[in-house]
């Protein structure tokens, strides 16, 4: 009778797989030896693993090369990468050794930006897509950076005024783009997106505010689907839908040249995940295509803004297995040393699947189990896997240390839990390790963060650490001497 750890994973899956090996019963990843990191770094561990993001870009730019070879497209591909997945230098110094642009979505992101250009990391050819709903100070950064010469910043128009802010603050020409408020899939609570310029209004807002507005040259329409890129009839009737709005564009419009067909990639996040990467770029340049050539216009250059994509695959966390508590006659609750509130948030706010995985002790027998952070909030949990209804893991012994992972969380999840920030019931922001191969392929480690100290938490809370003979002491001292 098959029973151990291991038998669940092969009778269920394809292993091993790319990414994941097995050697002297310890889960690898991407040749990473986890229980070696786990010995000299600890656990709880975040850990990044930086090659992962430049093969995913080359990936999606082969994809598309194939794409636009095989269509006989007479435009061009540009990949951009989306900030707010993680806007962590080593994951912009990593993504932007590829030639590839950026997609900002607030202030702040103007700031990287100028940033990055002082550091040569971005040049005057580097597009700055910019997105998002654009307060003053948004606008003003935008302005300044174009003020300062960088004519490859295109800020996208999501509403009727900011065209006028926009030309208000800069000094001469610049280029700009529309995004168009796409429909929803009904099961969602809302019907229209609330960024962009819903499909009807948006030739007359051009008519309106562009046409024969000598400081604006209208370069893009954005495209953008909530759920992303996926072969379901709503994706594609969508992006028809869109392909006439560019097309009635184009021909009243002649600077208009490029498709932003934003929306992510999935990203792998179960062991039977499939979806063919390949066959989706080669359907969406041959419907753009067909459409172009049907109403005798020019093709767009196409851009697309993967974040997730870009720098998910590359993440993961490590944590052990604590304690075990037999709660009744069906549930056992394996606790783990930190929280899931803290360092995977999307798993309890959105019901998120990550790859979970034993690390070690794959040879042990398994058993079904819940798993339980560490904090009293009873949102504190992770109860089931997307290709199961249940977690099922080596069997919990005491005395033999269980460590499990979770992979491809990379984006997202440090900006969204607060990093170097309060974490939830002062659970401490785990040490997370960056990855790295040196020009032998041989794996170099670094720390990028130690974990969050009492001292860092009480001191952004406002508790300030007094020394005995701190005069704020010693003058309490003295006051409860003469009171009594």
């Amino acid at each position: 009778m098959k029973t151990k750890y291991i038998d669940l994973i092969d009778q269920t899956f394809y292993f091993p797989q790319e990414e994941f090996n097995l050697e002297n019963d310890q889960l690898q990843f991407h040749g990473i030896n986890l229980m070696m990191l786990i010995a000299q770094y600890g656990a709880p561990l975040k850990f990044t693993y930086l090659p992962k993001i430049s093969e995913n870009i080359n990936r999606v730019k082969g994809w598309f090369y194939n794409a636009i070879k095989t269509n006989n497209y007479a435009g061009t591909y540009n990949y951009c990468y989306c900030t707010k997945s993680s806007h962590f230098q080593y994951v912009l110094n990593e993504a932007l050794k590829n030639d590839i642009h950026l997609e900002t979505s607030s202030a702040f992101d103007m700031d990287i930006v100028e940033n990055l250009k002082t550091q040569g990391k971005i040049n005057n050819d580097t597009y700055i897509i910019c997105n998002g709903f654009k307060r003053d100070q948004y606008i003003q950064n935008i302005a300044r950076l174009i003020n300062d010469g960088y004519q490859n910043c295109i800020p996208i128009i999501d509403n009727y005024e900011e065209l006028t802010l926009l030309s208000d603050a800069i000094d001469g020409k610049f280029q700009a783009g529309i995004r168009i408020a796409s429909e929803e899939e009904p099961k969602f609570e809302f019907y229209t997106s609330r960024l962009g310029i819903g499909y009807r209004n948006i030739v007359p807002f051009y008519n309106d505010q562009i046409k024969g507005n000598p400081k604006v040259e209208l370069k893009m329409l954005h495209f953008f689907i909530n759920t992303g890129i996926r072969d379901t009839a709503y994706y594609w009737n969508e992006l028809l839908k869109c392909l006439k709005v560019y097309i009635n564009l184009k021909k009243i419009c002649p600077s208009l040249d490029s498709l932003n067909i934003g929306g992510g990639f999935p990203i792998k996040n179960s062991l039977a995940f499939n979806y063919d990467y390949q066959y989706m770029i080669n359907e969406i340049v041959n419907q753009i295509q067909i459409a172009c050539e049907e109403a005798q216009v020019d093709v767009p250059n196409i851009f697309t803004e993967f974040g997730s994509f870009t720098v998910g695959e590359s993440g993961g966390t490590i944590y052990e297995v604590l304690y075990q508590k037999q709660q009744n006659d069906r549930e056992k609750w394996n606790m783990i040393n930190s929280s899931f509130i803290t360092t995977l948030p999307d798993t309890w706010a959105i019901n998120k699947r990550f790859i979970m995985l034993a690390i070690n002790r794959w040879n042990d027998e398994y058993e079904r189990v819940l798993l339980g952070g560490l904090t009293c909030d009873s949102d504190d949990y992770y109860n089931s896997e997307q290709h199961m209804n249940a977690i099922y893991l080596p069997k919990y012994k005491k005395e033999k240390p269980l460590y499990i992972g979770f992979f491809n969380t990379g984006a997202y999840q440090e900006t969204i839990g607060g990093f170097g920030g309060l974490q939830h019931c002062l659970i401490p922001q785990p040490k997370h390790i960056i990855i790295d191969r040196d020009e032998e392929g041989n794996l170099i480690t670094s720390v990028f963060s130690e974990q969050q100290t009492s001292e860092q938490l009480l001191s952004i809370l406002g508790y300030q650490k007094q020394d005995k003979h701190s005069p704020s002491l010693e003058n309490t001292k003295q006051h409860l001497e003469t009171i009594i």
